[in-house]
């Protein structure tokens, strides 16, 4: 492994609304029949919240992940909130993070990074530079994604596919005689697929003052069929040429968390890219695509369930609009 950031992820937390929507009742209110939903999904049930806010979920995971890394409020001197969508357009998510946590007022620093479903990995690349250049001890991402607000019901695929969740990553310095790390890291964008992956609304483009802007606008749209077939076009180049400049080959990495995109997107990467099914961890079912929460959330169930161990290799990618492509490789 090349490109080694000796910064190590020393705590993980999340947080799940308590309402889950199965597909039975979801499936009604979409008119969509019964096997409808798993089979074109691959999700069986999704959290909604009930009236949390962003930054108070986001709140939650970053006291869960400060807990796992017995870490405390006052040492945090960075929080990165990474989301697609924040709280309101001004001031960035994570100041309402911040204080949500009633955290020392002045002495964290905060900002965002959006890159939709990409987020928390760019946030990681970004904190793991910070931390190793000396300038952060504790860094704190939070990723918390309200989805149901932005589903269109007249397009019941992506309605059906979402889900709400939050989760949030405590970054430190890797201490003597740990071998944890964050690798290679890669970025590409392939900006003629900007349309296929869009919500039109809340920008200047089709501003919320402007009487052209319909409510579809303030609306999730998506034409997953054609996202598909860029991504097929696109990954397995990006992926070898990802292999090649970090110096490994696939069968170096113990684990893999995808973006749980879809089942088809998921299963559509595993076959382009050479992937082992055995080494993936899957949550889709249980907690459907819960955009940047989705990475995170990932590595905190897989380290929860015994799956995740200290020491191994571990391969963050996935997909987000743009079309963008990410890749992250670390030793947890």
């Amino acid at each position: 492994m090349k490109h080694l950031a000796r910064v190590r992820i020393a705590g993980l937390g999340t947080y799940l609304p308590d309402a889950i929507v199965r597909n039975v009742e979801l499936g009604k209110k979409l008119g969509v029949p019964d096997g409808w939903i798993e089979k074109v999904t691959g999700v069986v049930e999704r959290r909604r919240a009930g009236g949390e806010t962003t930054a108070q979920m986001a709140a939650a995971a970053v006291r869960n992940a400060l807990d796992d890394a017995e870490a405390e409020l006052d040492e945090v001197e960075l929080i990165i909130g990474a989301s697609a969508a924040p709280q309101q357009l001004i001031p960035c998510s994570a100041a309402f993070v911040q204080r949500e946590l009633m955290a020392p007022a002045g002495k964290s620093a905060c900002f965002d990074v959006g890159a939709t479903c990409l987020s928390f990995l760019v946030a990681l690349h970004l904190a793991s530079l910070y931390i190793h250049s000396g300038k952060y001890r504790c860094v704190v991402i939070a990723s918390s994604e309200l989805t149901s607000f932005a589903l269109n019901p007249s397009h019941p695929e992506s309605a059906a596919l979402f889900g709400d969740a939050a989760a949030a990553a405590v970054l430190k310095p890797t201490r003597k005689g740990e071998s944890s790390a964050v690798g290679h890291y890669a970025l590409s964008t392939f900006s003629s697929g900007a349309h296929l992956t869009e919500l039109r609304g809340g920008g200047t483009f089709r501003h919320p003052n402007d009487p052209c802007t319909t409510p579809e606008d303030n609306t999730f749209s998506m034409d997953g069929p054609a996202v598909l077939r860029m991504a097929l076009e696109t990954m397995p180049g990006f992926f070898k040429a990802f292999l090649e400049q970090a110096g490994s080959v696939r069968e170096d990495y113990d684990f893999i968390i995808p973006h749980q995109a879809s089942r088809r997107g998921l299963e559509v990467m595993r076959r382009a890219l050479g992937l082992n099914r055995d080494r993936m961890f899957i949550n889709l079912e249980r907690r459907g695509n819960c955009i940047a929460a989705s990475i995170p959330l990932a590595l905190a169930e897989s380290r929860s369930a015994g799956l995740l161990q200290r020491g191994q290799r571990v391969l963050l990618l996935g997909t987000g609009a743009g079309l963008t492509l990410g890749a992250l490789e670390l030793i947890f």
